[in-house]
């Protein structure tokens, strides 16, 4: 059969996490949709890769001889992806947000002076995968909001720190308000991440500053335009300053929130060596123009 590299890449995973949970928060993917892919994977090859249990997911024979080979197949096919950049001499930047993106434009715009035989593309990524593109190997570095899950894989670099507000229904008894105390917001419904982007859905609900309350998620997605109609519908959400700029709805207002720790940006990019100098050059650019104080 011919298999889908991703498919190799969730199984290896899988083989390495342990379990369906571990490696679904590892991939940035549902467990549901990743139980899938393994599957599509098993029919297409004809054998069984794993015995699953209650204690997780073991590899069978068919599964240990596979796991053997993947790593250096995986390897390959990333080696060949570089290959094809280098020589058709694109650098891919990923992101989440406006806000995080900055004077990038601008930078990108000078380094095609001095590299006019490089091309620089931006992607932008939604919440799905906070990592914005770096887990699954689709970008060479990119502009993240820390924290991450799968951080410590990658070289991170923190450029600056903006602080975070609450986005609020505009008929909210608090929309009126100079500033919000985040107390005062923790029995409203949030605007939520799915649970497979860890710590990341974790720093956007700001567990850690709610004394142990309990968070009430109101609405998942992935997508601002959803995120802001959810808003416009009844939830509240925390939200970087910047948002106020770069996203707006009529039904929709921004506040200044009190009690909660600053989001922080960062450039972050594979430990591997990957386009060499060439990328060193973009990333102290982009490093000079974004870092703050």
């Amino acid at each position: 059969m011919d298999v889908d590299m991703r498919l190799l890449r969730y199984f290896a995973a899988v083989a390495e996490e342990g379990s369906l949970t571990g490696a679904a928060r590892r991939l940035f993917v549902s467990q549901p949709a990743l139980t899938k892919q393994i599957r599509r994977l098993e029919d297409g090859l004809g054998v069984r890769l794993f015995a699953r249990s209650r204690s997780g997911m073991a590899l069978t024979e068919a599964g240990r001889e596979l796991a053997a080979r993947v790593p250096a197949l995986l390897a390959g096919w990333e080696e060949a992806v570089q290959a094809t950049g280098r020589a058709a001499r694109v650098l891919r930047l990923g992101f989440l947000d406006a806000g995080a993106v900055g004077d990038v434009p601008e930078v990108i715009a000078e380094f095609r002076q001095a590299q006019p035989e490089w091309q620089v593309e931006l992607r932008q990524f939604d919440w799905s995968d906070p990592s914005a593109g770096l887990a699954r190997g689709d970008v060479d570095p990119a502009l993240v909001r820390l924290p991450f899950p799968g951080q410590e894989n990658f070289a991170v670099r923190e450029l600056f720190v903006e602080e975070r507000g609450v986005l609020l229904p505009a008929r909210h008894p608090l929309a009126n308000s100079e500033v919000v105390e985040f107390r005062q917001l923790w029995d409203e419904p949030f605007v939520s991440a799915g649970a497979e982007t860890g710590a990341w859905r974790e720093h956007w609900l700001a567990t850690r500053e709610r004394d142990g309350h309990p968070v009430r998620v109101g609405a998942v997605t992935s997508r601002p335009d959803e995120w802001l109609g959810m808003v416009a519908g009844g939830c509240v959400t925390l939200a970087p300053a910047s948002a106020a700029r770069f996203y707006s709805h009529p039904n929709v207002v921004f506040r200044p929130v009190r009690g909660v720790s600053p989001s922080r940006v960062g450039l972050a990019r594979s430990r591997r060596r990957t386009h060499e100098a060439v990328l060193d050059d973009l990333l102290q650019a982009l490093t000079r123009r974004l870092s703050r104080g």
